[in-house]
């Protein structure tokens, strides 16, 4: 039997290249795994678990022919802020209360983070009432469904 010695040339180039693709899929596939790995799937379920859809939601309050909006501003799970827009100066000067009685219940709500058991003034009770179904109002069109 005759062994023939077999020698195989390589090239330093090929080599070079050969390293150079194989570390290129290396780092595709890393980025592939992060980009499609389990950590989206934590992700999305963060987003479920919020109160609420951020963003602006109003509702309208008419009294007497004058119209305005109460403002609810909201991030995901919190109330951020509560105002009064499109008040104009008859309104205020007609309905002198509208403001501090919102200043008050939008304090309680701040702080307790719901619309449950919210204290007001006995003198006040109608306003409070017409401005808390206002917010109810607008903090229902922003909760996740």
């Amino acid at each position: 039997m005759s062994s023939k010695t077999r020698i195989i040339v390589l090239h330093m180039k090929e080599i070079i290249y050969t390293a150079i693709f194989l570390a290129l899929a290396v780092v595709l596939a890393v980025i592939l795994f992060f980009m499609f790995g389990p950590g989206k799937a934590a992700d999305t379920k963060v987003q479920e678990k919020s109160l609420y859809k951020p963003g602006v939601y109003t509702s309208s309050i008419t009294l007497n022919d004058n119209s305005f909006d109460v403002e609810v501003t909201v991030n995901a799970d919190r109330i951020k802020s509560i105002r009064l827009v499109n008040l104009s100066e008859t309104t205020k000067a007609s309905y002198p209360l509208m403001e501090p009685v919102l200043d008050s219940l939008a304090s309680q709500i701040y702080s307790t983070q719901s619309l449950d058991d919210i204290q007001y003034a006995g003198d006040r009770k109608y306003t409070a009432q017409v401005l808390l179904a206002a917010i109810t109002d607008a903090v229902k069109k922003a909760e996740n469904t």
